[in-house]
């Protein structure tokens, strides 16, 4: 997993281009920022008017005539879909103008992993359908004031672009289908008293979906460097005595009764981990952004979010370009 302390929007260059030709070669890709309420996520992720964020510039890349992106590819094919978790239920943010969205249900294909049921999707073909949706999404996200900002997220938001491109190599047809999650969390906050009741629920259940991606990330690095370690003992064991290192790289990767075991990993115990489990730790690039205030006020959140990057740096994903062989929709 890479990591960027982001400190301006303007990183386009650094993250986004990577973002991109992840995507053309057929890997999933994330990008998500992490930080308190208020110090710069959603700016980082959306933009203004005047400084547009990297979810608009990454959907420009995608339509963008003079890209090399999608050199030698026939054709391709946007889709998108936008919702928010809020109160750990999920929300579609493009259904259209309704007092009151249902939530909808999360489920898990055995080979394509968690989704939710019917949220909808939009087939777009240009730049301006892209940020008209994705404006329309973020208009509709739920905001309120809170002692860090006037307009703070209360939900996490998952902006997804799946991008579908045919190619014919040796005169066969083949599809790679790569999806992009672009995920504006909500801030971290401490719980105020002096908040009406709605905004402690919000609160609460914010810090709870992100005490839990805290653990999975936790977890998902310890893992990664017991796999690491054992690697490297058993690379040592191959070129010396393996009978007398072969007790050790047993002990390290679980083996016998007082070993060290690989963690579980509670991608349930939240919506938010459970919908982003290949993201985290499994196919994909996964890029995590950390957003800190300048203030002394904040330096226990701003240590928190460092500690957070500190571990999400040492996990270790293994994606895989999705390429479907001999067939194609187009």
């Amino acid at each position: 997993m890479s990591l960027c302390v982001c400190l301006s929007p303007q990183v386009f260059q650094d993250l986004g281009v990577s973002v991109l030709a992840g995507a053309s070669e057929g890997y999933n890709v994330c990008l998500f920022a992490y930080g308190q309420t208020g110090s710069g996520k959603t700016y980082t992720m959306m933009g203004t008017p005047e400084s547009i964020g990297l979810t608009p510039r990454i959907c420009q890349g995608l339509f963008c005539p003079e890209d090399s992106f999608s050199d030698g590819q026939n054709s391709s094919r946007v889709e998108i879909s936008f919702l928010e978790i809020y109160n750990e239920r999920v929300r579609d943010l493009l259904r259209g103008e309704q007092k009151k969205r249902s939530s909808l249900r999360v489920r898990e294909h055995p080979e394509k992993g968690p989704y939710v049921q019917d949220l909808s999707q939009h087939t777009v073909t240009d730049c301006k359908q892209a940020i008209d949706l994705l404006e329309e999404g973020i208009a509709n996200r739920i905001t309120a004031a809170t002692h860090n900002h006037d307009t703070s997220s209360r939900s996490h938001a998952i902006f997804t672009i799946q991008y579908t491109q045919a190619i014919l190599e040796n005169n066969l047809p083949s599809e790679t289908v790569s999806k992009i999650n672009l995920v504006d969390l909500a801030g971290s906050e401490r719980a105020d008293p002096q908040y009406c009741r709605d905004r402690l629920t919000e609160g609460s259940n914010i810090n709870k979906s992100l005490v839990t991606l805290g653990i999975v990330i936790s977890a998902l690095a310890q893992n990664s460097q017991m796999s690491s370690s054992c690697q490297s003992i058993n690379s040592v064991a191959s070129e010396g005595d393996a009978s007398t290192l072969g007790s050790h790289s047993s002990s390290l990767s679980g083996g016998g009764g007082g070993g060290r075991r690989h963690c579980f990993i509670p991608y349930r115990d939240s919506v938010l981990t459970w919908l982003l489990k290949d993201s985290l730790g499994g196919n994909s690039k996964t890029i995590m952004i950390a957003t800190v205030s300048p203030s002394a006020n904040s330096y226990n959140e701003t240590l928190s979010t460092l500690r957070y990057a500190a571990h999400a740096r040492n996990i270790v994903n293994k994606p895989r370009v999705n390429e479907v062989s001999g067939s194609s929709s187009y």
